[in-house]
């Protein structure tokens, strides 16, 4: 048997309430209430006091408590389909910045381009508590906008437009369609598709609509051996690629999905002898940060995701705060010219 000091436990200490930091800032247990809650009409000194107060006890808000009292749990949800996705990082960021200026938490959530995970995840959400959420494009399941109406709460889309729900967002077709035609002005004939993943997926099956339909308004056609769908990242690109070619002459230019696919569309090309912009013009999506510093810089469609993200957060944070806001707010994606674009070979001048 051990022979162990005898130690004593002393009882924890209780923890701050209410009350105590209503005695340290000089206010009624009223005022800390209504500052704890976000009410408005304190005045600037006593919040700041309350809130000082607080800093300096240690004080942490029960926020079931709260919650049953005022029905708001202070934080918001937000499910999207790639948490390793650039685009989806910075609107996620900007969106916090947003929430967490007005008094609000993030409570993020992956759903892996899976319609039933994006229900399990933002049922999770909806079940624990949140005051508000975000999703990513118009496709859902069909019970998952029964169940955010049924918990009361403010939703928002994001990347898309829509003709019922809340957006903030761009027209995907619209803006693919500008890069059809950019490549078709240099006089490229032969135009070829590298997109992700389109089931369940407005926003990519929008974009190579929008670039079938350009080619076809100008007398071509998108050949089927040049519209390729894969998985996303550097390694789908180049695979991508592999599949292109291996359906005959490949094109004379390429629209990626993401700057992610393009970059491996170019290193496999590069591996096959071909060069870039020369033998093939490449045009990526989402203007990533390594897009300007690739040999050559990559022609791109810009989405202005952090925009999106802080539209997003006011509209939301007026829904929850019982203002009126526009349903749908369009921040328009732009298209970026960089040198891994040029006429092809034996274009006129």
């Amino acid at each position: 048997m051990l022979d162990l000091p005898e130690e004593i436990l002393e009882p924890p200490t209780r923890s701050p309430v209410a009350r105590d930091v209503a005695r340290r800032a000089g206010v009624s247990t009223a005022t800390v209430s209504r500052v704890l809650n976000g009410s408005a009409g304190v005045r600037a000194d006593k919040r700041e006091a309350v809130m000082r107060a607080a800093q300096d006890l240690g004080f942490v808000a029960n926020g079931a408590a709260r919650a049953l009292s005022t029905r708001r749990f202070m934080a918001v949800g937000a499910v999207v389909p790639n948490i390793e996705n650039e685009a989806f990082v910075r609107v996620l960021s900007s969106f916090q910045d947003r929430l967490r200026q007005a008094g609000y938490t993030l409570v993020a959530a992956n759903a892996g381009y899976d319609l039933e995970d994006e229900l399990r995840e933002a049922t999770f959400l909806l079940e624990r508590g949140v005051d508000g959420l975000m999703l990513v494009g118009d496709i859902h399941h069909p019970d998952l906008h029964a169940r955010i109406a049924r918990a009361g709460i403010p939703m928002v889309q994001t990347f898309s437009l829509s003709r019922e729900r809340p957006c903030v967002g761009f027209d995907n077709a619209a803006s693919a369609a500008r890069a059809a035609n950019y490549l078709m002005d240099l006089g490229h004939r032969r135009i070829g598709v590298i997109s992700g993943l389109r089931k369940d997926n407005d926003r990519g099956g929008a974009r190579v609509t929008g670039i079938a339909a350009a080619l076809a308004a100008r007398g071509l056609r998108l050949a089927s051996e040049h519209d390729i769908e894969i998985s996303y990242g550097i390694g789908g690109g180049r695979d991508g690629f592999r599949q292109m070619l291996a359906g005959g002459p490949p094109p004379t230019a390429i629209i990626c999905g993401t700057d992610q696919i393009a970059f491996g569309a170019m290193i496999e090309a590069r591996a096959r002898g071909l060069s870039i912009p020369g033998d093939l013009s490449v045009i990526g999506h989402n203007d990533s940060d390594f897009a300007p510093f690739l040999d050559p810089p990559l022609t791109t469609i810009r989405i202005h995701s952090a925009e999106i993200g802080h539209a997003a957060g006011d509209h939301l944070i007026a829904r929850i705060q019982g203002r009126p806001m526009v349903r749908l707010t369009e921040i328009d994606a732009e298209l970026i010219l960089r040198a891994s674009t040029a006429p092809p070979r034996g274009a006129a001048a």
